[in-house]
C-alpha cells in the first residue's frame, strides 16, 4: 500500500507540478514551509528540524532574507528572540515550489465526476490530518 501511495503521489506531482522559473534548494523550501506552517520560528528551530548547525541555518536564512522571501522580527518580550516570517514574495515562491499547478489540476479534476472529486478531497484531508 505504501509503495502504491508513493507511486501515485510522484506521478501526480510529476504531471501536475508548476514550471520552475528559478532554482531554489530543497532546504530553502523546507525553511519556507516551516515558517509558513508554524507561528513562531527561530533559527534554532530550523537548525533542529533540518539537523544542521545553527551557523548553517543562519546562512540559509540570510540568503532567504536577501532574496526577499523572509523577514526577521525581534520579540517584544525577549529581545534575544528573532522570529522569522514569510514575505508576500516568499509565499509566492513557496506556492510555486510546493503546490500543484492549479490549471493542470483543474483540467485533471474536470475529468472526474463530482463524487470522485469529493472523494479525492476527503482522502487528502484525512491524510493531512493524521500526518500532523
Amino acid at each position: 500500500m505504501i509503495q502504491d501511495i508513493n507511486k501515485y503521489f510522484t506521478d501526480i506531482y510529476f504531471n501536475l507540478h508548476p514550471t520552475q522559473e528559478e532554482v531554489i534548494s530543497h532546504q530553502s523550501v523546507r525553511i519556507l514551509q516551516m515558517v509558513q506552517k508554524q507561528q513562531y520560528v527561530l533559527i534554532r528551530d530550523i537548525a533542529e528540524q533540518l539537523s544542521i548547525s545553527h551557523n548553517t541555518a543562519s546562512e540559509h536564512v540570510k540568503k532567504l532574507v536577501s532574496n526577499g522571501w523572509l523577514y526577521k522580527e525581534r520579540s517584544d518580550e525577549d529581545q534575544r528572540k528573532v522570529y522569522l516570517h514569510l514575505t508576500d514574495e516568499g509565499s509566492v515562491k513557496l506556492k510555486k515550489n510546493t503546490e500543484l499547478d492549479e490549471n493542470k489540476l483543474q483540467v485533471a479534476l474536470s475529468r472526474l465526476s463530482t463524487n470522485e472529486r469529493k472523494k479525492i478531497v476527503e482522502a487528502f484531508r484525512l491524510l493531512s490530518e493524521v500526518s500532523k
